[in-house]
């Protein structure tokens, strides 16, 4: 009997959380997160961590397991993944995997593209611009050098867009021309399901997370991360537009509306990248469960 991993996709605040966990409680399995910012221990209320009742409810892997310290990347998460599902599968039928960071999902759905080794002093050479020049500049190059890239990558992640750069510059050729390739099979059957609903709903749903996010402490948990600033991990919305409160460029009532305005954007780029993969079954947000199910059911008879 193949294994079947079951992927929870949408945009932020939509409510993939509950899902997954009524679904991992369906099929008595366990939870992958799928979140490339909930991976780390020190940031919890910006990143909208499961609370810790949803975590002892069902058993969730990747939640908090890292520190912003270290360096862990796409690739390092499709491998880890894969030895737990190898592991899961021996006693699941089905594995519940959830978040809202696509490449992380098709990387472990699909398989990560190949890129040909390239000299480490690039990558040194545009940190150092993204630091001393700004990210403004590399956004810019990037522009000229891949515009393929550039239109669908978010270009607010300077980790992507330096890894885009690394390749263009180290190689003569695109980072577009080496992505979309043919991968080999997984051993493991993926049904995804996409939430969606109205986007005026949406934003109002991201704004009102916002407002719990600074009422249950997001900016102490931004002030004691201030000094890490500078990490790739805290290259996120919520934390960067507090930074800059607390440097004295924006009043805070400013920053906060500035978060608000960046999730929606954020939200927005999730449904762009969700929305390419015909793979993804959608769903409204009120659609009931046993509906949803249902449709897993249907959709397991064709695998």
């Amino acid at each position: 009997m193949k294994k079947v991993l079951i992927t929870i996709v949408g945009p932020t605040a939509i409510g993939k959380t509950k899902l997954a966990i009524d679904l991992a409680k369906y099929f008595k399995t366990v939870i992958i997160s799928a979140d490339s910012r909930q991976f780390y221990k020190e940031m919890s209320i910006g990143t909208a961590v499961p609370t810790r009742h949803e975590l002892k409810s069902v058993l969730h892997h990747f939640i908090q397991h890292r520190s912003i310290e270290e360096v862990y990347n796409v690739g390092d998460f499709e491998k880890d993944t894969l030895k737990v599902l190898e592991r899961l599968f021996k006693k699941h039928e089905f594995v519940v995997m959830v978040g809202g960071s696509g490449l992380y999902i098709d990387a472990v759905v699909q398989g990560l593209d190949t890129f040909p080794q390239v000299d480490k002093e690039i990558r040194a050479k545009l940190n150092s611009t993204l630091k001393q020049e700004g990210i403004e500049v590399l956004q810019k190059q990037l522009q000229k050098l891949d515009s393929q890239y550039y239109a669908k990558v978010d270009i607010q992640n300077p980790h992507r867009i330096i890894r885009a750069l690394e390749i263009c510059l180290g190689t003569g050729k695109t980072y577009s021309s080496f992505i979309n390739k043919k991968k080999p099979p997984r051993p493991f059957s993926s049904i995804m399901i996409g939430i969606s609903v109205e986007r005026s709903i949406l934003y109002d749903k991201i704004n009102k997370r916002v407002d719990n996010m600074i009422a249950s402490g997001l900016i102490e948990e931004a002030r004691s991360l201030y000094e890490y600033k500078h990490l790739n991990a805290l290259q996120t919305v919520g934390y960067t537009e507090l930074f800059n409160s607390f440097d004295g460029t924006w009043d805070l009532d400013f920053a906060i509306s500035e978060i608000k305005k960046n999730t929606r954007r954020f939200a927005k780029r999730q449904l762009t990248w969700f929305k390419k993969n015909k793979d993804i079954i959608w769903v409204d947000i009120t659609t009931p469960f046993d509906a949803i199910l249902d449709k897993i059911m249907l959709l397991k008879k064709d695998l």
